[in-house]
Formats: C-alpha cells, structure tokens, sequence
C-alpha cells in the first residue's frame, strides 16, 4: 500500500482554491495583493510529475513565487494541472496538451468572473507547463505575456529517456547540482511530486513537431529562461535562433539564462532571482513602450552580448 504524502504546508497570505473548468475541478493555490486592487493575475503552471505546490517551495522563505508576486503587486494563481491533485482522481491517465488547454483556459475564465484579475492574465510556466502556456497563447487564450522556464524547443535527450520519463530515473536531469538547492529541498519535496498521467506523457516525444505548429501563431510577448546547469533542452546558439525565428508573430522574444540554477529554477537558491526577473518582464509587458512592429528582442546566453543585453532581432 503506498504511504500517503504528508500535507503541503503553505506560506503566509497563501490559500487553497477550488476552480470547476470544462467539466473538471482543479486545485489551486492563491495569493492576493493584501490592500490593493491586483496589477494582472499571473497564472502559474507546474511542469510534469510536479504540483501548483512547486511555486509556493518551503525549503526557504525567498523560494515562493506566491507570496513574491503578492508583495510586489500582482495576484498569484497556481493550478494543478488537469490529472494532479484534486483532478488526479477524476482523469487517472490525465489529459492531451491540447485537452488541457482548453481546462485552462475555462479556469482562466470561471477565476476572472469570481476574482478581481487587474489587467488581466500573463502565464508564468515550468517545463510541460511552458508547452501548456504556449499552447494556450497560440490558441487565443489573450495573455498579456508569457515567461517559461524549463522549456524549449528539441530535446537534449534520446528516444530512451523520453520514455523513461514517468519512471523518475532522470533526477540529474531534473535537479542538476544538489548544491543549487537549499538543504531542506528534498526534505520538503514529498507534498509537491506527483506520478506523470500516461496519457500527458505520451505525447512528450512529439512536441517538437508541435511547437513548430504552434508557435508562429503566440502573439504575446514570450520571454524563456533556461537554468545554467539544464540538461533536457539544446539552447545553444543556433536552438535559440531557431526558436525565435518560430515564435514570428510575438512582438518581443527574450531568451535568458539564469545562472546557478538547475532544471527546477522555482525550488532553488535561483529561484528569487529567477521569479523577480519574470515579475520584472510582465511589469514591461504592462507599462513598458511597445517594440516597434514586428520586431523581436532575443538575448542568446552564449554569444553576442554580456547577460542582461538584448538583441533587437529583424523579422523573419
């Protein structure tokens, strides 16, 4: 009999919520400005085998991006993906991407008619989560920009570890240097993991083809971080090219590593740095200048520029 998982301990001014969304309920956790009217909603998705506890880490104070982005202005809502938590029991095998898609944006939608959304919704996403994200923009969910992390465009992994995925044997992939978290992370862990639905990821091998399907038609702003020391996705010079070239119809595409920081950006010593600078991005995205049109801003880690210095890259 398995043992049960202990219960998430939350931080303070951060609830549980319960969303019905195209016929499925889904958990979430919530945090709101405490004295003011929100300046956007950010949505948080967690990536695969994580839970919406993944933005809300309690291995240190600075971990959650929750109480962060409550501070700092902004509602936080943090879903458990359709086949986690509450909905877990409902769809076992969980859903398609392109299932939950259409489940986020009914909760976008079921939240912003109970709740105050301030300018509206910008999609901050991890791993599977960034692919859900981008799905959703592309889709005409209206985000007002979207910030992932974790996520890319062609694997730095064989046909092999892909299906190996929902066994939990990739933990260097998915950690990276245990140095790169606090000492309690995996003390902690058990209350955010959750088993990978087979239905999600059996589309995992496919979604480079997907991508370049989608990704032509995301026309908000889409910023993409990948960690110093991530081991699942090529970002080299010329993936990064790629990418942007792809992500056309975006008005700005910004692409940035975060420095000490593996594959789980949010659970680790990164992850203030990491969640301020996507904070920073939507604060841009809501009061910044626009780009001029059709043009793209892309920072390449590993050529050009010094970190922090942008790009600005011709259409096409």
């Amino acid at each position: 009999m398995q043992k049960p998982k202990p219960p998430q301990t939350l931080s303070a001014g951060v609830r549980r919520l319960t969303l019905e969304a195209a016929g499925v309920t889904l958990s979430c956790l919530l945090a709101e400005p405490p004295d003011a009217e929100p300046r956007a909603t950010v949505l948080a998705v967690h990536g695969g085998g994580m839970t919406a506890g993944y933005f809300d880490g309690q291995a240190h104070p600075d971990l959650s991006l929750l109480t962060l982005g409550a501070r700092l202005g902004f509602t936080v809502l943090a879903v458990d993906r359709p086949g986690y938590g509450l909905s877990a029991r409902q769809l076992p095998d969980g859903q398609t991407l392109a299932e939950q898609a259409v489940v986020l944006e009914a909760a976008m939608e079921g939240f912003a008619a109970r709740y105050a959304t301030g300018a509206g919704y910008v999609l901050l996403a991890h791993s599977y989560g960034g692919k859900l994200a981008l799905m959703a923009a592309a889709r005409g969910a209206g985000p007002l920009a979207v910030d992932v992390s974790g996520c890319g465009h062609r694997y730095d992994a064989g046909p092999d570890d892909l299906r190996r995925i929902r066994s939990g044997a990739h933990w260097g992939r998915n950690w990276g240097p245990l140095r790169l978290y606090p000492p309690e992370t995996f003390r902690e862990i058990g209350a955010v993991v959750a088993p990978m639905p087979a239905r999600e990821a059996s589309g995992i091998p496919h979604w480079t083809g997907v991508f370049e399907e989608l990704a032509p038609r995301v026309s908000a702003p889409v910023r993409l971080t990948f960690a110093e020391h991530e081991a699942w996705w090529l970002h080299g010079e010329r993936d990064i090219a790629e990418i942007t070239s792809l992500l056309a119809s975006a008005p700005v595409v910004r692409v940035e590593q975060q420095p000490g920081a593996g594959h789980n950006i949010s659970l680790g010593w990164a992850a203030r740095a990491y969640h301020l600078r996507a904070l920073a991005f939507f604060e841009e995205c809501l009061t910044g200048p626009r780009s001029p049109a059709g043009a793209r801003t892309a920072h390449r880690p590993d050529a050009g520029p010094a970190p922090g210095v942008d790009v600005l890259a011709p259409p096409g």
